[in-house]
C-alpha cells in the first residue's frame, strides 16, 4: 500500500519563518551597532558626572587636590536636612513653579487654540509669539532687569508707584516669573499648536453636527485628542521651572534678602562662592530626587489612563 505523499507546504512556510527571524535578528545587532558608539560616549558624559557627583557629595571635596578630600559619609545630607537657606531657597522655588507652571500651560494652550483658527496673518503670529524663545537667557535677564528698573516703562505706566520691583521682597520674584513666562511661552506654544493641527477637523465637523457647543468641543475633542502633548509640556515646565537658575541670577543675584535665591542658584553659590563643593553635590541630588518624585507624580496624575 502506497504511503500518502507528505505536503512540503508546513516546511516551506516555517522555513520562511526561520528567514524572517533571523532576518529581523540580523537587523535589530546592525542597529544596536550603529546605535552602540553614540551610546556608549552620550551615557559617559551623562552617568559619569552623575555618579561622580554622588560621590562628591560623601566627601569633604577638595577642588584643588581632590586625592586629599575626606570622606564623611551622608554629613553633606545631614547638614542639608538642617541648613534653612536651602529651605528658603527650596520655597522660593516652588513659590516660582506654582506661579509659572500654570500660566504658562494656560496661556501657551490658548495661543495655540486661538492661531490654528482661519485668520488673517497667521503667520505673523506664530513667529510673534515664537521669537522671545531664540533669545538666550542673558538678553531676557538684561531686557526685563531695565523695564522693571525705576525708570522702566513697567514701574512707569502703572497707576500706583512700585519703584524698581527687582528690589522689592514681593515684587522680585513676581517680576521673575512675568520674564520667564514671556520667554518660555514660545516652546509650549508651538507643540500645543502642533498638537492642535493633529486633530481632526473630522470630528468638530460631527459634534456641530450633533449641536455641541464650542465649551463641549474643547472638553470632549480637543483636551482628550491633546492629552499626551500636554503631558509632555507640564512635565517638561515643571522640571525646567524646578532648575531655574538664568534669570534670577541676572536679575537679582537671589536678593533682595535672599527671596529670590532657587535651589539650583544656592547650589552654585555654594560651589563657587563658598568652594564647598561636596555640600554642592548634595544639595544637587536633593534636587535630582525632588524631580524625578515631581516628574513620576505629574505622569501618575495626569497620564494614569492614557492609553
Amino acid at each position: 500500500m502506497a504511503l500518502p505523499e507528505q505536503s512540503s507546504e508546513g516546511t516551506d512556510e516555517g522555513g520562511f519563518g526561520l528567514d524572517m527571524t533571523s532576518r529581523r535578528r540580523r537587523e535589530q545587532l546592525a542597529g544596536i551597532g550603529f546605535a552602540l558608539p553614540y551610546l556608549i560616549i552620550a551615557g559617559g558624559f551623562l552617568f559619569g558626572p552623575l555618579l561622580f557627583g554622588l560621590f562628591m557629595s560623601f566627601h569633604n571635596w577638595d577642588p584643588v587636590f581632590p586625592a586629599q578630600s575626606e570622606f564623611i559619609g551622608f554629613e553633606n545630607y545631614r547638614v542639608l536636612l538642617n541648613d534653612p537657606q536651602f529651605w528658603q531657597a527650596l520655597r522660593n522655588t516652588v513659590y516660582f513653579v506654582v506661579l509659572t507652571v500654570p500660566t504658562i500651560v494656560v496661556l501657551s494652550l490658548l495661543l495655540a487654540l486661538g492661531v490654528n483658527r482661519e485668520v488673517k496673518g497667521q503667520w505673523l503670529l506664530r513667529m510673534i509669539f515664537f521669537s522671545p524663545y531664540v533669545l538666550t537667557v542673558a538678553v531676557i535677564g538684561l531686557l526685563w532687569s531695565d523695564l522693571f528698573s525705576e525708570t522702566g516703562l513697567i514701574p512707569y505706566y502703572l497707576p500706583v508707584d512700585t519703584g524698581n520691583w527687582l528690589i522689592s521682597t514681593d515684587l522680585a520674584m513676581p517680576a521673575i516669573v512675568i520674564a520667564t513666562v514671556w520667554w518660555s511661552l514660545a516652546f509650549n506654544f508651538v507643540v500645543l499648536l502642533a498638537a492642535r493641527q493633529n486633530v481632526s477637523d473630522r470630528l468638530y465637523e460631527a459634534a456641530k453636527l450633533d449641536g455641541a457647543s464650542s465649551w463641549r468641543m474643547m472638553r470632549d475633542i480637543t483636551i482628550p485628542q491633546m492629552k499626551n502633548p500636554l503631558i509632555f509640556v507640564v512635565i517638561t515646565t515643571f522640571v525646567s521651572s524646578f532648575q531655574v537658575f538664568g534669570q534670577p541670577f541676572i536679575m537679582t543675584q537671589g536678593g533682595p534678602s535672599f527671596s529670590t535665591t532657587t535651589v539650583v542658584l544656592y547650589l552654585y553659590n555654594t560651589a563657587f562662592s563658598t568652594g564647598d563643593f561636596g555640600y554642592a553635590a548634595a544639595v544637587g541630588y536633593v534636587l535630582f530626587m525632588i524631580l524625578i518624585v515631581v516628574s513620576a507624580t505629574n505622569f501618575y496624575v495626569l497620564g494614569s489612563d492614557t492609553s
